[in-house]
């Protein structure tokens, strides 16, 4: 049974990075993994493409010929793949069992209430996928009080829209810090409870708000969100192997990778290491590596890299020592477990 993330999200929010840098990770830890754009503007990629909407369909010709703007033009492409779904089957089946990442368009009118890309992830289920919606957030919105509480209800909406195994995540978070100091911890904004918490500050970032009418009005959004219960947010810095590790973790959980995928029973110490927890991040953790001290964890890591590139120039003392070596296999194994490989090239 094949597993696959469909990546959504607003324009801006690092679809194609996370893409890159989740096949990236994947292909580390030993599980094949392929990608297929579903993105008619998305004309250079910086991950290797093995299927591509472009292909079928291009965003150019669409304007050219329907005399459409780029967003209907999106809009029209993705009715085309819907209409010619036989070419998606047929391109995911020489995919076999690989794990596939969708990326999808960034025009928000696709997962909240356009039908075309639900029906196309339908049929995909149908071929067999066990499929998981991947919803992606810049951490920015957490800055201002109005951006979070619209991020809120664009979660909901997609939630409820794609009606889906379902994740929100917040990217781009080792940039937090930078933004300047956040009213609350992490933990608040990724719990997305007792928001009324926030109306306060909601108040101070724009005087127009103390208005009864708006007042009011965000009142009843905020009301709304709890009512439903379901929005929450994981976090993920694109470049850090803990940060990835820990949302694979949630992410294999949600589409029940973790309860028997297609790696096999001869996994590498690092293969189970993802699957059993071993060095992941809780959201206090992640408070404390972006935000409490970051600049100091950042001054650590890089000593411990300067380091370990030390130690590999160095020979090593039991290469003639001789012997059997099967022992420290494992001990060799998560030695040399700390580079995750990945390197993104983020678009312009």
């Amino acid at each position: 049974m094949p597993f696959a993330q469909l990546v959504i999200g607003p324009p801006g929010s690092g679809k194609s990075t996370y893409c890159d840098g989740m096949h990236q990770f994947m292909s580390a830890i030993g599980r094949k993994c392929s990608i297929v754009n579903l993105d008619p503007a998305n004309d250079h990629t910086s991950y290797p493409c093995a299927l591509d909407i472009r292909d079928l369909v291009t965003l150019e010709e669409i304007m050219a010929d329907e005399t459409l703007g780029p967003n209907g033009g999106v809009l029209y492409a993705l009715e085309e793949l819907e209409h010619n779904i036989e070419w998606l089957q047929q391109g995911l089946d020489k995919l076999g069992e690989d794990y596939v990442l969708f990326d999808c368009p960034g025009q928000v009118e696709l997962f909240t209430h356009h039908s075309s890309l639900r029906n196309v992830f339908f049929r995909i289920q149908k071929l067999g996928y066990r499929l998981v919606a991947l919803h992606l957030t810049d951490s920015y919105c957490l800055t201002l009080p109005s951006l979070y509480i619209s991020t809120l209800l664009l979660s909901l909406r997609s939630m409820l829209q794609m009606d889906l195994p379902h994740l929100n995540v917040l990217t781009k978070i080792d940039k937090i810090s930078s933004y300047g100091p956040l009213p609350f911890d992490l933990e608040f904004y990724t719990e997305a409870q007792d928001l009324s918490d926030i109306m306060p500050h909601l108040l101070e970032e724009n005087p127009m708000m103390r208005h009864p009418k708006f007042e009011g009005l965000n009142s009843a959004v905020v009301e709304l969100v709890e009512d439903f219960g379901l929005v929450g947010f994981e976090t993920l810095a694109v470049e850090d192997k803990k940060s990835m590790m820990t949302l694979l973790q949630a992410i294999d959980r949600a589409g029940g990778y973790a309860f028997g995928g297609a790696e096999g029973a001869n996994d590498t110490v690092w293969q189970v290491a993802v699957r059993d927890g071993m060095r992941t991040m809780t959201i206090r953790d992640v408070q404390e590596r972006w935000i409490d001290r970051k600049d100091e964890i950042d001054e650590m890591e890089r000593k411990q890299l300067e380091e370990d590139a030390k130690a590999h120039e160095a020979p090593s003392l039991t290469d003639d020592a001789g012997g059997d070596d099967s022992d420290s296999d494992s001990a060799t194994m998560q030695q040399d477990i700390p580079d995750s490989g990945i390197k993104v090239v983020r678009r312009p």
